[in-house]
């Protein structure tokens, strides 16, 4: 070996040594901090067991974050920095070195190991370049095998003869084999991601991103910032993400405590609205549509408001031997105010009494008499002020009112007159009125409505902040719903208008926005693809034109070539054995394996599966090095990524639909969850859209 190979070798070997011993230094310094959470006595430091319970919750949440993920790298990044950061930049004033990783870590001194990735002495990392170096003179990446640090890779932002060269460490961990939940992208943000990730709290962001291009992943990395930089104000507002459904929600799930984030609470929209009845129907798809319909909002709002009934009556208030009279106009006048002001029906309800007390207090005043807050409150409470506002302004139950319009034609009618079609009152109409709350078999539609009938009746609780994910499949009242949980606070929306497969999927992210309550929302778009080949890619995006005109295909930077590979099989008896045949070819490549296929082909795969020895899993469930393979329906396909993918018959998954444009939609999600490969297996022609 010449002296200069050799001697670099020698380099390297030395600089990684000194990494390990940075990282070994690291985690023992994490276990210290760790160790002195987990020693603390609060027994003499606070005032009662409560303040103790608080504080000893604070305490375990702090000794749970600590933990040392023994896979996880604890830094996977090095920054160098010409000058020290602050400071003036003076001819000579000393540089700086700092370590990003997933998490702050100090030593015992209190000075930093490993700096957090969202701390702004960080950004550099995901944002410096040759053309804005931002005072970096090297920017060092590390790579890692079972969390353990094997490699790692430099590049000189200030240097003007090194050549700008993709990072390999870099795209070796973007299709690292994907066997288990997703994964956090902390090591792998980009500067377009890092600028939605470190986006402030008060704005609302829309992000519209093709299949591949990290969209999910950037709105989970925005929650953990937005933890970071406004910790306190979170943690008394709280934060909610919402998914698709619950396979999802389990894909995703490891993602915030792995970034340190452990109070994150998650649901679907209908848990959101799950708490007023039990859902045991289901509608049609256009009876689902008309209740999904923003016009249902108006039409509640009448009938809630229709119970209001105009005063014809003087309400007489007995006081001792004193009896006080608030004429009929004088009510009037009290309702036509609080119906102007357009409350919460509740809150008015409420606040009728305490305006007619103080209608006999003035009374009580003018001839002489001295009464205070407590008279009020006892007038408001007197059997003829409770009578006048039971007929005036009656309490109303928002499920009882949703049971009546979905049963009593001519009360739908009196309400959705000029709003609905007698055929759309019709649709959504009950063939068989329930008897009761309990005995109707609700519809997830009609959940939504309770949801926003109980809003326009009592206000519904603000959370801080709202990452909606696959928000183009939700209807206006879904929005709505969505919307109310954030009306003080801000919103992540995250979605693709070309995967959108619902009836009622929204047709833009204007429309989306408006029905959201954040029409000022700033609306971003990902176009660059990490996940899915280019290959790939260009087949599914053939589906475009015929599912979302205009939209931009996303631009995959990931060249693999052979990931695509299309099958037909002379007749339909030999289907099932050509994909199970492709099967065994994808799992004998590392990583995971999804077989997607339109729902009702679930049941005849699943048996030949099964009779060929071939255990798999359902969507959501955990993938691990011996159980790869995954039987997933194509209805619960989206968001979900596998390293390999067989799709069996493209044609099945598009008559799976209603129609023939969510059909290509949800074909066009199947094709594009593959990371490392697809192969499509068919024995009926292609979609004419797909080339077929």
């Amino acid at each position: 070996m010449p002296a200069h190979e050799h001697e670099a070798v020698t380099t390297t070997t030395d600089a990684l040594a000194r990494e390990r011993a940075h990282l070994a230094a690291s985690r023992a310094a994490l276990r210290a901090m760790r160790e002195d959470a987990q020693a603390l006595d609060i027994r003499d430091v606070t005032a009662n067991w409560v303040n103790a319970a608080v504080l000893q919750a604070q305490i375990d949440e702090r000794i749970k974050a600590l933990a040392d993920l023994s896979h996880t790298p604890l830094f996977f990044g090095r920054l160098d920095y010409l000058h020290r950061v602050g400071a003036d930049r003076a001819e000579g004033a000393e540089g700086e070195q700092f370590y990003i990783g997933r998490r702050h870590v100090h030593d015992a001194d209190g000075d930093p190991m490993v700096i957090d990735w969202r701390a702004p002495v960080s950004q550099p990392f995901y944002r410096a370049s040759r053309k804005d170096p931002q005072d970096v003179g090297q920017r060092r990446r590390f790579g890692y095998t079972g969390g353990e640090l094997t490699a790692y890779e430099d590049e000189h932002l200030t240097d003007p003869t090194e050549a700008a060269q993709t990072s390999k460490l870099l795209q070796a961990e973007i299709e690292r084999p994907r066997v288990g939940p997703m994964r956090d992208i902390v090591a792998t943000i980009q500067p377009e991601q890092d600028e939605i990730v470190r986006s402030g709290l008060g704005g609302t962001v829309c992000v519209q991103g093709g299949p591949g291009t990290g969209k999910t992943a950037v709105g989970l990395h925005r929650v953990a910032y937005l933890l970071y930089a406004h910790r306190e104000r979170l943690a008394r507002t709280g934060t909610l993400v919402i998914g698709p459904n619950r396979s999802f929600l389990h894909y995703i799930e490891q993602v915030l405590p792995a970034l340190g984030e452990l109070e994150v609470k998650q649901a679907t929209v209908d848990d959101l609205v799950a708490a007023h009845v039990e859902v045991r129907g289901s509608d049609a798809a256009e009876a689902a549509v008309v209740k999904g319909d923003a016009r249902m909002a108006e039409v509640l709002r009448r009938a809630i408001r229709s119970h209001v009934t105009v005063p014809t009556e003087p309400v007489m208030v007995v006081r001792g031997s004193r009896r006080w009279r608030v004429p009929a106009y004088e009510l009037e006048e009290m309702v036509t105010e609080l119906l102007a002001r357009d409350m919460r029906y509740g809150a008015a309800h409420e606040a009728l009494p305490q305006r007619i007390a103080h209608a006999v207090l003035v009374r009580m005043e003018e001839a002489g008499e001295a009464p205070d807050d407590r008279v009020q409150n006892a007038v408001a409470r007197t059997p003829a002020v409770k009578a006048a506002v039971k007929a005036i302004w009656p309490a109303v139950d928002p499920t009882k009112l949703v049971l009546r319009l979905l049963s009593d034609p001519d009360f739908l009618a009196a309400h959705a007159d000029g709003l609905l079609t007698e055929d759309e009152q019709k649709t959504i109409l009950w063939t068989k009125p329930a008897r009761s709350v309990k005995s109707a078999k609700w519809s997830a539609a009609d959940a939504v409505l309770i949801d926003e009938a109980s809003d326009l009746v009592a206000r519904t609780h603000s959370l801080g902040h709202v990452v909606l994910d696959e928000a183009q499949d939700l209807s206006p009242m879904q929005y709505r719903a969505v919307g109310r949980r954030c009306t003080t606070g801000s919103a992540t929306v995250l979605g693709d208008l070309a995967q959108g497969t619902t009836p009622w999927s929204t047709e833009s992210w204007a429309q989306a926005l408006h029905h959201l309550g954040k029409e000022d929302a700033v609306v971003e778009e990902l176009t660059a693809g990490f996940r899915v080949p280019r290959e790939v890619i260009a087949y599914a995006s053939r589906l475009l034109p015929a599912i979302s005109p205009g939209l931009a295909a996303v631009e995959s930077v990931r060249e693999s070539p052979g990931s695509l590979t299309v099958r037909e099989v002379p007749n339909v008896a030999g289907l099932d054995a050509a994909v199970l045949a492709a099967c065994e070819e994808s799992l004998a490549q590392e990583g995971s394996i999804g077989l997607i296929a339109a729902d009702a082909r679930i049941p005849v795969l699943a048996e030949a599966l099964t009779a060929t020895g071939h255990a798999y899993l359902s969507p959501g469930e955990e993938t691990t090095a011996e159980s790869r393979l995954t039987l997933v329906p194509a209805s619960l396909a989206k968001g979900l990524e596998y390293d390999y993918v067989v799709l069996d018959e493209p044609a099945a998954v598009v008559d799976g639909e209603p129609d023939e444009r969510t059909g290509l939609r949800r074909l066009y999600v199947a094709l594009t969850r593959a990371v490392s490969g697809l192969t499509v297996v068919h024995a009926a022609g292609l979609p004419e859209a797909l080339g077929g």
